[in-house]
């Protein structure tokens, strides 16, 4: 990842975090412990759900799972270390840990536009062609699909870090961010960085146009078929079936667009800040609330498993 003959004079560099006020150190160190334990809870308990309960191992909670994993592992990659600087005020990130930290955030981000748009295509298959949706998304279809979107980000990220940590940095070691990001650890080069952001906009740009372009194509053809349902019934179907997805993707991508979007006047450190919290660390929490809790499949499934553990209880006692 990182190559032998980088010719760096840092060793380690110091986040610069989200705020230098001492006196909201306490509570937003409480703040965001309180939202990395829900984030852990509720996708970790999503994941042990679609694992247990049969009726759920299908097309859509297969991605569901996989999004439940992907979120907890990027805010996992985050959270922790903000946390610690709260706690004892270490902004201290070493060189090799940077890299790591951008690598695995690059990863599951990537792979997370990906799963939303799988299951826009996945929602598109179950509303417009419902008697061929099992031919369309079979076991080993979703399989193919999840294990190679894996082996792609991975060696995406891979090509991410290498291209950004190839380079020189030797003007300062502080990091203007919380985490180490693409952008504000770029802006650390003394190298001609021209390539490696073209190489990084190249990607990304490419990653966020295929995404997008799925999600919009597959609600086209949902929206269309929608329309040709006559009953009210139906009507609700369709739009119960795609409205928590839909929401996802609107908080994902919107948050996106506020970060790299704004136009250069108004654009600053502390708004990219501010929506990275959001994106890193919020969404991953928002997400099993939206995706799952309100889908009466999930909810069947969580009673079941809370009328399992009582009975056992109960059995013991």
């Amino acid at each position: 990842m990182i190559p032998a003959e980088n010719s760096t004079v840092v060793t380690e560099f110091a986040l610069a975090g989200i705020t230098d006020d001492p006196q909201l150190q306490i509570p937003l160190f409480l703040v965001f412990t309180l939202i990395y334990l829900l984030t852990l809870v509720g996708n970790l308990g999503v994941i042990t759900l679609i694992l247990l309960d049969s009726r759920l191992h299908t097309p859509m909670y297969v991605f569901l799972s996989h999004l439940s994993l992907v979120d907890f592992a990027y805010s996992t990659a985050v959270t922790p270390k903000v946390m610690a600087g709260f706690l004892v005020g270490d902004e201290a990130i070493s060189y090799k840990a940077c890299a790591a930290q951008l690598f695995f955030f690059a990863v599951f981000l990537i792979m997370e536009s990906f799963l939303l748009a799988s299951m826009a295509y996945d929602r598109h298959a179950a509303v417009c062609k419902p008697l061929h949706y099992t031919n369309i998304m079979t076991p080993r279809m979703c399989s193919w699909m999840v294990v190679g979107a894996y082996v792609l980000r991975f060696l995406e990220a891979s090509v991410h870090t290498w291209n950004i940590f190839s380079l020189s940095f030797c003007r300062s070691r502080v990091i203007d961010h919380f985490f180490c990001d693409a952008t504000p650890v770029l802006a650390l080069s003394c190298s001609d960085s021209n390539r490696s952001e073209m190489v990084f906009f190249i990607l990304a740009g490419f990653n966020i146009i295929s995404s997008v372009l799925i999600i919009l194509i597959s609600y086209l053809f949902i929206f269309v078929t929608i329309l040709r349902v006559r009953s009210s019934e139906g009507h609700q179907k369709a739009f119960s079936t795609c409205a928590s997805h839909l929401t996802a993707v609107s908080i994902f991508y919107g948050t996106g667009a506020f970060m790299y979007f704004q136009p250069g006047s108004r654009h600053s450190m502390s708004t990219d800040k501010l929506a990275s919290v959001f994106c890193a660390m919020v969404i991953p929490m928002l997400n099993p609330l939206i995706c799952s809790l309100r889908n009466k499949e999930v909810k069947r499934a969580l009673k079941k498993a809370v009328g399992k553990a009582k009975s056992s209880l109960k059995f013991k006692f």
